[in-house]
Order: structure tokens, then sequence, then C-alpha cells
């Protein structure tokens, strides 16, 4: 069946609903609120049904159009996906690479990776995006990136395995949880300060289940967490992978605590879509499955 609404028009009628008014979706579009407001008519006269009723002077959704938005929502998107798949498919190399990389890797790893994916392939571009826990499956979810290493696997993705990430509890030598006379308990822990590094997700869905005092510190970056520790303003649970240089040094110290004090944590390689990866997203996940667990 021929369709009797284009996606013009759905376009214009979301704009209405998601700029609150007429003018402001008619200058969100790039076009006169005349046909805006054309638009919604013949929407409305080929479907039968009203998706708007004034409110004093504002055009509000009605019912139907409460649901109609839901699922132009969608329609959208997957208008959006497959002329974004059509252009893939067309290029025999993507120009560009897009990567989301949870910052529990140390970037100096994935920039490793990086180096040896543009020497293959030098004409493209890569993107790499530092997250943290949600953050990285929202770009997933978004499609902002084309691959990526998180800890969890979203909804309706398919992930494989790559690597675990160890974590250890370190102060600073002089913190007083390195000065007890005993082993440390995880009792002793909720009463000094924690450094926690903040979700980057949209909504901050997650919070780690060892995140143990009621008194934080809370940054952006691992980074960030290792210089509060070296003040002695904190402690934390951080990756193996940045603490090497530290305690060799001795600027840090690992938590005598009294029962195992390992964390590990999986990381999973992740496609936004598979199917559509091209040449050069494949050699990049294909490197990242090589290297990083090798470094």
């Amino acid at each position: 069946m021929e369709p009797k609404v284009s996606l013009d028009q759905w376009r214009a009628f979301m704009a209405v609903i998601d700029a609150g008014g007429y003018a402001k979706a008619a200058e969100a579009l790039g076009k006169s609120q005349s046909a805006v407001s054309y638009a919604i008519s013949q929407l409305e006269t080929a479907l039968g049904v009203a998706v708007f009723e004034l409110q004093g002077r504002r055009a509000v959704p009605t019912p139907a159009g409460d649901v109609l938005y839901r699922r132009a929502r969608h329609l959208l998107m997957e208008a959006e996906n497959l002329e974004s798949a059509a252009i893939q498919l067309s290029a025999k190399v993507e120009p560009l690479v897009s990567l989301a990389g949870d910052v529990i890797v140390p970037p100096e790893q994935v920039l490793c990776c990086i180096a040896s994916f543009a020497r293959e392939f030098p004409d493209t571009r890569v993107e790499l995006y530092e997250s943290v826990m949600s953050g990285t499956e929202d770009m997933l979810i978004q499609h902002q990136v084309d691959v990526a290493i998180a800890g969890r696997v979203p909804a309706g993705f398919n992930g494989e395995y790559l690597m675990s990430v160890t974590f250890r509890g370190v102060t600073s030598p002089d913190h007083p949880l390195q000065h007890l006379g005993r082993p440390v308990s995880y009792d002793d822990l909720r009463h000094y300060r924690q450094s926690i590094v903040r979700d980057s997700g949209i909504h901050r869905r997650y919070t780690e289940g060892w995140q143990e005092a009621e008194q934080r510190l809370t940054v952006s970056h691992i980074r960030t967490s290792l210089h509060a520790i070296r003040l002695g303003l904190s402690y934390a649970w951080l990756p193996e992978a940045y603490l090497k240089d530290d305690l060799e040094a001795g600027t840090l110290k690992l938590i005598p605590m009294e029962t195992e004090s390992k964390r590990v944590h999986a990381l999973y390689l992740i496609f936004a879509d598979r199917e559509l990866a091209g040449p050069a997203t494949r050699h990049l996940a294909e490197v990242l499955k090589r290297q990083l667990p090798a470094q």
C-alpha cells in the first residue's frame, strides 16, 4: 500500500512537538510557518485524525498525536539508518570510524591499537570517545559510534568477550588505612572518603556494587582520581594498568585488605551494526582484539 504521509510531513509533525509550537518548528526546519502548518494539515487529512488541539495559543498533541509521535520517531530513525547504510555500502572504505572506549582501558593502550590500524588505513579518520559505564552504551544505542569497548552489552546488541581488567584498592602511603595495625575490613572502608569515577551516560544508570563509602569524591576521569589518591584525599579501586608506575615508585600502596582485594571486570567488543561495518571498522576491531589483551 502506498504511504499516505511523507517523511517530510512526519518530520514537521515531530518538530512541532519537539519545539513546542509551529513558529519554533518552522525555524528548526528552515521552513516558513505556513509550510509547516500545511504539512500538518495534509497529514491530518490523509490519516483522518486530529494530531493537535489548541490550548490557548499552544498546539498540544491529542492522545492520538502522542501515540503517532512515538511511532513517527521510530520511523524517521529507521529511515535515517537506511540512508546511512546505503552510504556505507556505496563506499569501498569508510572515511571515518568512531570508537567508544571505557576509560578503564588506559587511552595509551587504545592509541597503540589506533596507530597499528592507521598504518593499514592511513586515509580513514578515527574518532575516539572516552566514556564511563552507561555512557558507552548510550553511544551504541544512539548509533554515535561504529564499535565500542564496554563492560555491559546493551539489549539488542551482541558483544564479543575482549579482555578482563583487574582493579586494586589503593591509597597514598600515609593514608590512615595503611596504619590501622591490622588487615583492613570492608567496614573500615566505610569510614573514609572514596574516589568514584562518574558514569558518563545521559541518565547515569549504574553504580558499581563496590562503592563502599558514604563520603565520596566524584570525578570524571581515572587520572583525576589518581591525583586525589596521591594527595591523600581518598582511596579508590582502580585498574592495575593505571597503578603500575605509582606502585613501583611507592607513591601509592595497595590497601592491606583482610580478604581478597582483586576485583575483575570483563570488557566486550561491540559493533553498532556488524552487518553494515565496513572494512576499516572491521580491521580496527581485529586490531583491538589482537593487541589489547596482550598489552
